[in-house]
């Protein structure tokens, strides 16, 4: 189980954005393909959302401060592990989020709600298929809903 991967970011982020925690679903930012993937591209202004899969590079996981702890250090949360929560903290800093495709030019992606700052790793990119990729009737806890409200 100790294997090491190798993986090369296929793209960077672009945006003036710094949020780190809220807000990013009005963001606007750009993913800067590669040129030698940019034909990987052709087709993708078909689709209305992708997928983008990315290395949060910044985040410094820590085991003894964030195995477990309040979600955004707030009091009226409860302790929950790094695996029950959605922390840019984790062992493997890999980010996940699903986006608005705005525009493609050439190599760059326009895109609305990624939550990544300006010179994220872009480790992947796939089409939000909704038969694959949505969940029917998910569960979700209570604090969570609370702490989205803001």
């Amino acid at each position: 189980m100790h294997e090491h991967l190798n993986i090369e970011p296929i793209g960077i982020v672009r945006t003036d954005s710094d949020e780190i925690d809220t807000h990013w679903r009005s963001v606007e930012s750009e993913i800067h393909v590669s040129e030698q993937y940019t034909a990987g591209l052709q087709g993708i202004e078909d689709w209305s959302h992708l997928v983008i899969i990315f290395s949060m590079h910044d985040a410094q996981f820590k085991l003894d401060k964030h195995l477990v702890n309040r979600p955004r250090d707030r009091d009226d949360m409860p302790e929950v592990g790094v695996f029950a929560q959605r922390s840019r903290f984790t062992p493997n800093t890999i980010g996940m989020t699903v986006v608005r495709l705005l525009s493609v030019a050439g190599n760059v992606l326009r895109v609305k709600g990624l939550d990544a700052i300006d010179g994220t790793p872009v480790l992947s990119i796939k089409p939000y298929a909704p038969v694959y990729d949505a969940a029917n009737e998910p569960l979700i806890p209570v604090w969570f809903l609370r702490l989205m409200q803001g």
